[in-house]
This record gives C-alpha cells, structure tokens and sequence, in this order.
C-alpha cells in the first residue's frame, strides 16, 4: 500500500468480487438441495454417468457453494490463495453443474465467475504464510489417511457380509472413493453395513477438504526478528523519546517485532497474532516521523492481508492512527502518580496508610534499588525468588509487560525488595524506565503468605524514593473501562451506564476489571486516557481473541494460559 493512509474498506472492486462469488455459492447451494430434481435429464445422464456419480456430483455442489461463501472473507482481504481456491471451485462448479443434472443455466453462472475471477486477478495478490501450503497438504493427507484406514478396517471386520468375494484390492477402491462420496465396486449383504462404511470415509473426506482450506487461507504469522542494529536503534531512540509514553520500553520485548520509517528515525512495534499485527503503544521516534512508520506497517499488514490493531497508545498516539485511517476508541485509563504531590497523609488516603503502616508494624522493610546496583548474587536471589511467587507457569502480558526479570540491558530497571522481620525476602516489583524522569510498573511478585498490604508497602517505597531517583511520575497501571466504574458511581447515572456497570461487574469475577480498577484508585492517581485502535466494527472480535492471547489470557498454539492473577497481585499484572 503506497498511501499513507489505511483504507478501512478493501477497494471497492475487490469487495465487490467477494459479494459476487459469496452470491454464486449460495446460487449453487440453492439449485442443488431446493430445485426439484429434473427426470428426464437425469435419465438421459444415467446412459453414461452412474446414477451414484449424479448424486456425488449434487452434493459436491453444495458443498462448493457453501465453500465459495466462506471463501468471500479471504477475497474480502485480497488473498492470493483465497483467488486461487475459488477459481479452482468456479471450473469444478461447471463440470458438477452438468454431471448433476445437465444444468447448463447454473454451468453458465459458475463460467462467468470463472471469467469474472480471471479478470480481476490482479486485485488478489496478498502474500501467503510460509508454511500454509505444506500445513494444508499435511492436514489433508492426515485426515484422509486417517478416514481410509478406517473404512478399509469397517470393511474387513465384515468381510463374511459381503457380496461375492472381492479382493483387497476392491475394499480399498471402496474406502478411497468413499472419501470424495461416490460408492464403490463392494457390495453389501446388509445396506445398513455400506452405510456406515459411506458415512465413516466421507465424514473424514469432508474434514480433510475442510481442514486443508482453513490451513491453505490462514495468514501467516512472521517470527519477530531483531538484529544488533535494530536493538542499538531502539534503545536509542528510547534514550531521546521515550518520556513521552510510559509504554515505550516495553517495545524492547524480545517477542516484538519492529518496523520503521524510512528514515530509521521512528519505529512500529508488533507482534502478528492470529492474523492479526497487535501493535502496543504509541509509535516511538521523533513525532514528525509517526506517519511514515505507521505508514510502512500498514503496508506490511496489507501485503500479508493482517488485520492491524493497536492496543493502549495514547492521545497522541491515537490521533497519529486515526489519521493514518484507522478507527479509535477509548479502551480504558492509565493510573499516573505525581510524586512531589503524593502524601499519606489525610482521609482519603486512610487505608492504604493503614496497611503500610501494619507492615511495617510486622517488621516488613522494603528497599528500591536500581538493578545495576544489586551485586549479580543478590540480583540471582531475586530472580529465583520471583519465580516462586509466581502465581501460575504462564508469563502474562504483552502491550505492559516485560517479560523479563535480571537481564543485563535493563540496569536502569527499579527494584522494590520487601523482606519480612527475619530478612527474608517476599516481595518483588520491578519498574522499568518512563523516559529520565518516569517508571512504570512492569511486574510484581508476592509471597502468597505474606500479610495483606505488602502491595501497597512496595508501592509506596517506589513513589517515596522518586526524589532521590530523580523520579516525577509513576505509571502504575491499566484500569480496562475505568470511566464506567467511576460514572456509574455518581448521582444520576442513567440506566443504560447502571446496566454496562453491572454486566462489567459480572465479567469482573472472572477478569478482575473492578478490582484492579480499585486498587489503582486507591492511590489517587491521575488518569490518563488509553485507547484502542482498529480498522472496522466487524474486526473487533477478531482483534479481542489476538489480544488475548498475546496476553496469554488464551491459548496460543501449545501454549495453555493459567490461573488468573489474585486480587492482592492484580494490580501487577500490566
């Protein structure tokens, strides 16, 4: 895409092509399973085609039709491979069309979609995933493999039941052509017995063929690889730029892939999930240059035909996609500390003033400490010890999160330590740098046996030490859809917020929304508006099961998410 703006809607052609071939799908549906059934050319048909093959070729042509409709979404997207299948499926519609019943009318409409296809097929050039065609063919062979066998087995089991005495031979011809639904040369005592066998081979035939297109369509999902360079560029840029959004260094997740601007002076940070490039974030770089980034991203998603989205950027940000074509909506809150204003002082701050000072009743010490200052023992003390805390084996996180705890880059990293009054230590929390004068929270990890309030005792020790680590400001975390909790609170709310406040209440038992909302709130934070940004309505279900995954919420692969974090570790888990 040379523009440098994303078109929302495919060109207009190209959509239109897509309607057309969904409409001759369901054409073909129609005319094989409603219309009546023509005798006297079925009759005519039957001298040289077994009535079998007449029936086989009925249903292979509705099964085309409905092959077709599905096929509209990848034409939709400009794929090649989606050109391709329906092509192939406009020449077999010809031949079924004439073999079912001599229906020359319906043969016309799947020859001019033939001719149709052909014209346009400059439009479909969207490249492929890499190891999609080897994936189908595998898959199909599997699921054939699998439904041959298997007929072959029902065959023998009641080889006393059959007609005559056909060899191997036969009994696989019958299985082999059971996968694509014609009968074959063996015959049964009990027709309920070739049932069952034409049942079995052709629910495995239809698998096969369904399995093998999914895998053929599906966009490919390209391996996030960084040279030296790009990570010297990167953090480069973070060093000059990265105040101006508390999510750049999380750009430095290893799991990232990058793409620049054509002057190397700014950068799009993203991972393809599912068919879907999630980039995190505001693009970082010098402002002027956002455009042609965000440009050659999109450009990327629309050569491999993914769907591009971004999750929590910020007003800035927001404004640089929107203009890029993209749509924005408000996704949630940013809690932000000022820390020359924070005080534990009065009411409102009455809790958690009460359980700082609990733990530290209890004997409980907390330290901040710059990760290049600890002493490599220690710093392996931490790790190890961070790994028991962890509440589950997955590593949750991808637009806030790190990843990663002790790595030798990250020394500007802070580290609160809590220890308990035998010097044992319990809690750890780790800030990653927000520019030369901000943090902002990557991870925490909690003993699990530790008194309540060691939260809010590490994150007052990290915002109390700010003056002396020249710290203005303290991102603490993500509150997902904070408006409605905090509007919905208020005198005079109207029904319709009173309603999505408690149906977010019922999904917060699950996802901790109001929890982690609440223990953000506690702190008095400033909040700060995060956005998500998305090219069409219809792409949001799509976008919402990618995001979950990468924040590993939702299997991905081999992959299998745990237990949600606790309510005393939420507010970690950014």
């Amino acid at each position: 895409m040379s523009a440098s703006a994303w078109n929302s809607r495919p060109p207009l052609s190209r959509a239109a092509v897509a309607r057309v071939v969904q409409l001759a799908g369901a054409f073909d549906v129609a005319t094989a399973v409603l219309l009546p059934e023509r005798h006297g050319r079925i009759a005519a048909l039957a001298e040289f085609v077994p009535i079998a093959g007449i029936l086989s070729a009925r249903a292979a042509t509705a099964a085309a039709g409905v092959l077709l409709i599905y096929l509209g979404a990848g034409l939709r997207r400009g794929k090649r491979r989606a050109w391709q299948l329906a092509v192939a499926v406009a020449c077999a519609g010809i031949v079924l069309n004439i073999l079912r019943g001599l229906d020359f009318d319906a043969a016309v409409v799947s020859a001019a979609l033939l001719g149709l296809l052909i014209a346009v097929r400059k439009r479909f050039a969207t490249l492929p995933g890499p190891h999609s065609r080897w994936r189908a063919l595998t898959a199909l062979a599997a699921f054939a493999g699998a439904g041959f066998a298997l007929g072959l087995f029902e065959i023998a089991i009641r080889a006393d039941h059959l007609i005559g005495t056909p060899g191997v031979e036969a009994w696989a011809q019958q299985a082999a052509l059971g996968l694509i639904g014609v009968s074959g040369p063996v015959r049964f005592v009990r027709p309920w017995a070739a049932d069952t066998v034409s049942l079995t081979t052709g629910t495995f035939g239809l698998l096969a063929a369904l399995a093998a297109v999914v895998l053929f369509l599906k966009p490919g999902e390209r391996r996030p690889v960084r040279t030296e360079g790009d990570e010297r560029r990167l953090r480069e840029l973070l060093a000059r730029y990265g105040g101006d959004d508390s999510l750049g260094y999380f750009a430095l997740r290893a799991d990232k892939a990058l793409i620049w601007a054509p002057s190397g002076k700014a950068t799009v940070a993203y991972r393809v999930v599912r068919g879907v490039s999630l980039a995190a974030g505001d693009p970082i770089g010098i402002a002027s240059e956002w455009p042609e980034a965000i440009s050659a991203w999109l450009t990327d998603c629309e050569r491999h035909g993914w769907t591009p989205a971004v999750l929590g950027c910020g007003r800035t940000g927001g404004t640089a996609y929107s203009r890029a074509g993209l749509d924005v909506i408000e996704l949630g809150d940013e809690a932000v500390v000022d820390v020359a204003a924070f005080s534990l002082d009065g009411r409102p701050m009455r809790s958690v003033r009460q359980a700082v000072n609990r733990m530290r009743r209890a004997g409980y010490t907390c330290t901040a400490v710059r990760q290049r200052d600890l002493p490599p023992d220690e710093l392996s003390a931490v790790t190890q010890a961070a790994d028991r805390f962890r509440d589950g084996n997955v590593e949750r996180g991808f637009s806030m999160a790190l990843s990663r705890l002790g790595d030798q880059a990250d020394g500007d990293c802070l580290l609160v330590l809590a220890r308990d009054q035998d010097g044992q230590l319990r809690g750890v929390l780790q800030f990653v740098p927000w520019g030369a004068d901000g943090l902002s929270l990557d991870l925490m990890r909690g003993d699990r046996t530790a008194p309540n309030g060691l939260t809010e005792l590490m994150v007052v020790t990290a915002v109390e030490a700010g003056p002396s680590l020249g710290v203005r400001r303290v991102s603490l975390n993500f509150a997902v859809l904070r408006s409605v909790f905090a509007r919905a609170e208020q005198l005079g709310a109207g029904p319709v917020l009173r309603m999505w406040h408690r149906l977010l209440r019922v999904v917060s038992r699950v996802w901790q929304i109001e929890s982690l909302y609440r223990a953000n709130a506690k702190y008095l934070p400033a909040w700060q508006p995060r956005y998500l940004c998305f090219p069409t309505a219809r792409d949001l279900p799509r976008i919402a099961v990618a995001a979950l995954t990468a924040e590993a919420f939702l299997p991905a692969g081999r992959t299998v998410g745990g237990p949600l974090p606790a309510p005393e570790t939420a507010l970690i888990s950014r």
